[in-house]
């Protein structure tokens, strides 16, 4: 299911930073693969479908993401969202291929994304536990489920690599093998309104997290920032 097990060694180490505990990700990751079992998920291959051998865009939720919604220099691309970046795609009309998140941006623009087609692609963690269970039966359309542990453990669930949205984004479309990722939006050091964001000083830990996870998918392929 994409699991490389040098992420083992990769969570670990985030785990330690955050003072994360691995029963909250195993609890959280059961949870969704039993929901996920009860909804509409869509064969692998079609998220392969849709970025295999295609320009990628992937919309971070930085500063400048409405600048760059407005230039629309993407629009022969294949279109990721990163969670909260979905809101500001929606109020711009345009509506995402697939959208990666961990369920704390505003959800009904994410239902309302995939009751129109586009793939949602959930994250289980030990923090969002509550937020599954009360938000993931909205989802009507094609759904898939991810984790930070060992995927054969579950049905249902893919482990792409990434820690953030943004980055599990980026590690995801990788796996695909698309043509290029273009990364749009992401900034590691300010925070945009659409990360929706409740602790400032976490996210920002968080961002620097992502800056290094995508410096080392950087020594796999290629990203290009916008």
């Amino acid at each position: 299911m994409g699991y490389n097990s040098r992420w083992s060694l990769v969570y670990q180490k985030i785990r330690k930073d955050f003072g994360f505990h691995i029963d909250g990700d195993k609890l959280a990751a059961k949870v969704l693969d039993k929901i996920i079992e009860t909804k509409k998920s869509p064969p692998i291959t079609l998220l392969k479908r849709k970025i295999n051998n295609k320009n990628v865009t992937i919309f971070g939720a930085g500063p400048d993401l409405e600048n760059i919604l407005k230039e629309k220099k993407f629009l022969n691309k294949t279109l990721l969202a990163a969670d909260g970046a979905t809101t500001a795609l929606i109020q711009h009309n345009i509506l995402p291929d697939i959208i990666v998140t961990d369920l704390d941006g505003k959800i009904e623009d994410q239902v309302e994304a995939n009751s129109r087609g586009s793939i949602v692609v959930v994250h289980a963690h030990g923090d969002n536990i509550d937020e599954i269970k009360k938000y993931v039966p909205r989802f009507k359309g094609y759904l898939i489920g991810t984790t930070q542990l060992d995927p054969s453990n579950y049905k249902n669930l893919y482990n792409f690599g990434g820690f953030t949205d943004g980055d599990r984004a980026a590690y995801m479309a990788a796996f695909f093998k698309p043509k290029k990722i273009y990364l749009a939006a992401f900034d590691f050091e300010k925070i945009g309104r659409y990360s929706f964001t409740k602790n400032v000083e976490n996210k920002l830990k968080k961002l620097k997290w992502c800056k290094y996870l995508l410096k080392k998918l950087e020594e796999e392929v290629e990203l290009i920032y916008i």
